[in-house]
């Protein structure tokens, strides 16, 4: 029996700056180094001793499962959550994948590759969020958030000690479903908020989490790619096919 929490693959997105490959692909099903982006992830967490994967799925939805089927060629199980034909955001696509999910879950974006062991990760923070961060890229060189000496990320533009780094989130987290319980009166009277399911992103409740001391995280150093663009696509792939 795996004490690993479900593992939520976000790959709802219609991955815009990558057109025209995601006009007919959606982009966790593109391919780096002969496999595609989210196999990267299924296989790593299988390695990990994950057993439950869960693809949320949007845009081009219908392509997922003749993909990747049960998750049997991984050695997982997958379930879907299929948000409809417009993507929740990663706020509301969390939100409607609770009941796959339960009080704990892991979560990755799909369309990311990096080498960080998703074993590391705490079955459940401490707080609401345990997020992964990574050294600024050169196309994100301000950040997202701080990381102080005690392993408390913050929000804000001054780091809150001496020893804090400003740091990119890699797209990779533990999280408690408890993070969601409070949206309604963070996100506020949006147009996104009114929709059935709701549409709002995840940022303003971390960072409300934040204000509260309840994010911990930690700095990983290995190698990062935010797959966005068709360049970066291609040089992921010349580097992955380099190294085999």
């Amino acid at each position: 029996m795996s004490d690993r929490p479900p593992a939520l693959l976000l790959a709802a997105g219609r991955g815009e700056r990558m057109r025209p490959l995601t006009l007919r692909t959606p982009k966790p099903l593109l391919e780096a180094g002969g496999r595609r982006l989210i196999a990267w992830h299924l296989e790593a967490l299988a390695r990990a001793g994950y057993r439950d994967a869960v693809v949320n799925t949007a845009h081009l939805a219908a392509q997922f499962e003749p993909a990747l089927g049960d998750g049997a060629q991984f050695g997982l199980r997958i379930r879907y959550a299929h948000e409809g034909d417009e993507p929740l955001e990663t706020g509301g696509g969390m939100l409607h994948a609770l009941p796959l999910l339960g009080p704990a879950f892991h979560a990755i974006n799909a369309d990311i590759h990096c080498d960080f062991d998703p074993a590391r990760l705490p079955a459940a923070p401490v707080g609401l969020a345990h997020l992964v961060l990574v050294d600024n890229p050169a196309h994100h060189p301000r950040g997202d958030f701080w990381l102080d000496a005690d392993a408390t990320v913050h929000d804000g533009d001054a780091p809150p000690g001496p020893a804090a780094q400003r740091l990119t989130f890699a797209g990779i987290g533990a999280y408690r479903a408890t993070l969601l319980d409070d949206w309604r009166a963070v996100i506020g009277d949006t147009a996104g908020a009114r929709l059935d399911p709701p549409r709002f992103p995840l940022a303003p409740l971390l960072r409300a989490a934040m204000r509260r001391g309840r994010v911990t995280g930690e700095h990983h150093r290995g190698a990062w790619t935010d797959v966005g663009t068709p360049e970066r696509l291609a040089e992921l792939d010349r580097r992955l096919r380099a190294r085999d």
